[in-house]
């Protein structure tokens, strides 16, 4: 457990990986949906290993600021959070210009329930 505390504090301090690293990160209820959803995407979920929250800051992927109001354009007549859910289960299916020939890990999906991956798309959402 220290190894594990150890390394996603290192990891944070390296990446500017924590949710809270998000400029103008919004202040979220500890109970809702979408701070759970905070938390799977800097732990469980893995997702801050290779996405920033800042804008045009890329770790591997492409960063996640204003993901939100990208998702609503993506992919007609999904909306965001449809998008959103499609882009978690099957990531190989639209990729983010620039970023075509990048093949996303498609096990992490395969880790969350389907409530996590609701609560991940609430934050992602928040993320305007």
């Amino acid at each position: 457990m220290r190894l594990f505390l150890l390394v996603c504090v290192l990891a944070g301090l390296l990446v500017g990986c924590s949710s809270s690293s998000a400029p103008d990160a919004p202040k979220l209820d500890p109970n809702s949906a979408e701070a759970r959803g905070a938390a799977l995407f800097s732990g469980k979920g893995r997702c801050a290993t290779c996405h920033s929250l800042s804008p045009d800051v890329t770790i591997v992927g492409p960063s996640l600021a204003g993901v939100a109001t990208r998702a609503a354009t993506r992919e007609a007549p999904l909306t965001a959070a449809e998008y959103l859910e499609e882009s978690i289960i099957d990531p190989d299916k639209v990729k983010a210009p620039g970023f075509e020939m990048l093949q996303m890990d498609t096990s992490l999906a395969k880790s969350l329930s389907t409530d996590e991956i609701s609560d991940l798309v609430a934050y992602l959402l928040t993320m305007k």
